[in-house]
């Protein structure tokens, strides 16, 4: 939904995109065939794919030490066999790209994501009501390239991919120096993990015995000096065809700020024992409607920008504002 405020002075330049919403387009659009595993010891053997930047280098990756959270983003967990929403499966792996970068630590990153039903409106990537969970995981997830640029992000925190010849290499090492090579931890905190040297010394840490998704293993983010990487870094590290489509994007939509609000969920009543409509937030309804939002948030917004207000509502209410999806940018 899009609220145009009248111009009353110079236009400022427009906002950055949010490159969050603009994947959840794009993303669907570089669909591929999936790669087979065979689980070994809670890690995945891939078939060698994509190059990563680290195996472009002339050397055989044994002089860096390496983590590992799995082959799926959240899992395991309670979202394992299907898919969280993009937003929060880049919670989850930011949460494990901070760990990385804590432990000074190459990452092993999943070689595909998969693309919760929300983000396939159109049904470009494979469905099925006859396949199993694993099968409709892997119809439903595309590769991680196609998403991220990797090298981009490995200025920052260095990854590999984990269908790529290093990971090959690295985790058939590690499995023969023993203590040395492997450490598979579960219940350890990050500080324990750089400082004892049980943990820092060995060749690769294994993360996946783990029961929770990913982003639970980052509950400290609530205290700021404990985050390592900004909620903005995963969006910014988008794929080339994909900032190029933002970029175009950004340059229809003209200048703008954005804000998101969680509503459609919470704005739910239920029956008391009375039978009553009752909400658990009875102001919420009120408070995150456009016209108050607007109101709250005005002296932020530049005069002559127009306000995009992205909703979990299935049926927003169009009456007084314009009505925006991300359908009309599809052809991008």
């Amino acid at each position: 939904m899009a609220i145009y405020r009248i111009p009353k002075s110079k236009q400022r330049p427009r906002s950055p995109i949010l490159l969050l919403a603009i994947c959840a387009v794009a993303l669907v659009l570089f669909f591929v065939l999936f790669s087979s595993s065979i689980p070994t010891l809670g890690l995945s053997f891939y078939s060698p794919g994509a190059s990563d930047a680290a195996e472009r280098e002339s050397t055989n990756g044994l002089e860096r030490k390496y983590l590992y959270w799995g082959s799926r983003i959240d899992c395991p967990g309670k979202h394992c066999d299907s898919c969280a929403g993009l937003g929060h499966q880049e919670s989850s792996l930011r949460c494990a790209l901070e760990e990385a970068l804590f432990l000074q630590r190459v990452f092993v990153m999943p070689s595909r994501m998969c693309i919760n039903p929300t983000h396939n409106k159109k049904g470009i990537l494979h469905h099925s009501s006859n396949e199993s969970s694993e099968d409709r995981w892997a119809a439903n997830s595309c590769q991680m390239d196609s998403l991220y640029d990797l090298d981009l992000i490995s200025n920052t925190i260095p990854v590999i991919m984990d269908n790529s010849k290093m990971w090959h290499r690295i985790l058939s090492t590690s499995m023969k120096l023993g203590v040395r090579g492997l450490a598979h931890v579960h219940g350890v905190s990050r500080v324990d993990l750089r400082e004892n040297s049980l943990y820092s010394n060995a060749l690769l840490i294994n993360r996946t015995a783990s029961p929770l998704s990913w982003f639970m293993e980052c509950k400290a983010r609530t205290n700021r000096s404990s985050v390592m990487l900004p909620y903005s870094f995963l969006p910014v590290m988008a794929a080339r065809k994909l900032r190029d489509a933002a970029d175009m994007i950004k340059g229809l939509l003209g200048d703008y700020d954005a804000i998101h609000v969680r509503r459609g969920d919470k704005i739910k009543t239920r029956k008391d024992r009375h039978g009553v409509e009752r909400s658990l937030h009875p102001h919420l309804d009120r408070d995150t409607r456009p016209e108050f939002i607007q109101q709250r948030i005005a002296e932020w917004i530049p005069p002559g920008h127009t306000l995009f207000i992205a909703s979990n509502e299935r049926l927003p209410d169009t009456s007084w504002h314009t009505h925006q999806t991300l359908v009309a940018f599809w052809t991008l």
